[in-house]
């Protein structure tokens, strides 16, 4: 029997309750990652340890990310998603407090890892919820909520970490989670509803293992490969065993009665073309906002604050257009809108290889700004077209699966972008012996990112509106007021 407390809470509408709760962790989750790079530096200092060291600082994140993320589809639907998604949250949040109070370098590693438990929990199992919660023909609705966290976070990183750590301390840039986290907490505590899904079946451990330990790996020499150098035997080792153990891992999860990771959803032709332009329009979109800042601050001099204010704008751009795609989405489909999309960030790229130090402000402004409005063209109809044909029960599965290949989109990304950098040269020597910047290694960086997207935007033409079908119907207007329950959802 419920208490006399609770019996008096409101009974809110859940796709309200899990998008507010999710957004905010989502917020968090993906600022932590932009604001503790531009932290780096000052935590360097304090620390008295060098650019290597510090990598690990970012890598041991990264790293838990992906040895978590493959668990957490089994973990919701055994335990609950509001259990579990509540527990990552509380995970991720206290990490943050410890982070802010390391005292050294290997205890701030520790809790970083321990933050990668709560981050590779969290963004597949609210994803699940969401996808719950929202029917498909409201699915383009979800997106556009889901596009807040993804659009703002990387843009206000680097400005709130500048103003942070500038004015404050880089203890702050771990802080700053604390009031999100704890109120996402309460409000989450009182208001989820609690999700199971029936028969689930026993934990697979050998799929874990090789899912966890190769993603792991792979994540590593990816995120180490363009520092360390991709002859390192170390680099080499980890780049050959981590896609060693996931070739094992998927000739057994395709064999295995209850894989951790269904990969068999792969066979729905709609959801593998998503994914593929998923996995194509992270490491192409996050590697130009990977690259920007560097040729900002490297090459042009500019300060972190004076290059995340010019990065800003790709929010606005994402905020504004979100809202006339969702409206055009139902008539024009998912195909179109992706292939745009991408085709826009590959001209986003285009244009800044173009750019220099004397180039005006207000140009960047406007290209950032066309990169959000080509980002909100790709992600909101490839999101919301991506779980068209995923069963409820296997929301879990497929929002673990989507997670995974995001995340490897963006290391492949970075590492890619990295490596060309590199080969290419940071640095030139002048005539009078001294090193100057090199703008073309970061040109052909961005052109580089303009080719993945567009290998990403003829993918998209592969996709078929008509499978696509059920979120392409308008919702009845009763939906608005009617909360959003599976019919086998245990109350907490």
């Amino acid at each position: 029997m419920a208490s006399p407390g609770r019996s008096r809470l409101p009974d809110l509408n859940q796709k309200f309750v899990v998008g507010a709760v999710f957004v905010a962790a989502m917020f968090v989750n993906i600022l932590d990652i932009t604001i503790t790079n531009v932290a780096l530096p000052a935590i360097g200092k304090d620390f008295g340890v060098g650019p290597s060291e510090l990598g690990t600082v970012a890598v041991g994140y990264l790293v838990s990310l992906a040895v978590f993320i493959p668990a957490s589809g089994w973990l919701g639907d055994r335990f609950g998603s509001k259990r579990v998604f509540l527990f990552a949250l509380a995970v991720f949040t206290g990490a943050s407090a410890l982070c802010g109070l390391a005292q050294t370098l290997d205890q701030l590693v520790l809790f970083r890892i321990l933050q990668g438990v709560g981050g590779g929990l969290l963004t597949p199992v609210g994803m699940a919820m969401m996808f719950r919660a929202f029917p498909p023909e409201e699915r383009v609705r979800a997106s556009r909520v889901l596009m807040v966290p993804t659009a703002i976070a990387p843009a206000l990183g680097p400005v709130l970490g500048g103003l942070l750590v500038d004015k404050a301390s880089w203890h702050w840039v771990f802080y700053i989670n604390l009031p999100v986290g704890a109120v996402a907490l309460v409000f989450g505590a009182l208001f989820l509803k609690e999700h199971r899904e029936p028969g689930v079946g026993r934990f697979d451990l050998p799929g874990f293992l090789l899912a966890g330990v190769g993603f792991a790996l792979l994540m590593y020499s990816l995120s180490e490969g363009p520092g360390k150098g991709w002859g390192s035997p170390l680099i080499i080792g980890t780049g050959i065993a981590g896609p060693v153990l996931l070739v094992s891992m998927v000739w057994y999860e395709l064999r295995a009665a209850e894989p951790i990771l269904k990969l068999r959803l792969f066979g729905d032709r709609l959801f593998a073309s998503t994914n593929t332009v998923s996995l194509l329009g992270s490491a192409g979109f996050l590697g130009l906002l990977y690259v920007y800042p560097l040729m900002c601050q490297q090459a042009f001099g500019w300060s972190a604050l004076k290059t995340g204010l010019l990065t800003f704008p790709e929010a606005f751009g994402v905020m504004i257009t979100s809202q006339v795609v969702s409206r055009i989405y139902p008539k024009v489909g998912p195909r179109r809108l992706m292939a745009v999309g991408l085709a826009g960030i590959a001209a986003a790229a285009a244009m800044l290889s173009r750019t220099d130090q004397n180039t005006p402000p207000a140009v960047f402004v406007g290209i950032l700004f066309f990169t959000g409005v080509a980002l909100a063209f790709n992600m909101i109809p490839m999101q919301a077209a991506a779980f068209a044909k995923t069963k409820p029960s296997d929301s879990a599965a497929a929002s673990t699966l989507f997670s995974t290949q995001r995340q490897l989109g963006s290391a492949l990304g970075v590492a890619l972008l990295s490596t060309v950098i590199a080969g290419v040269g940071a640095f030139t020597t002048t005539s009078a012996g001294l090193a100057a910047p090199n703008l073309d290694a970061y040109r052909a960086a961005f052109w580089t990112a303009a080719g993945i997207a567009l290998v990403g935007a003829l993918v998209a033409l592969t996709v078929r509106d008509e499978d696509a079908a059920a979120t392409m119907r308008k919702a009845e207007p009763v939906e608005e007021a009617r909360p959003a329950a599976e019919p086998d959802a245990v109350s907490a």
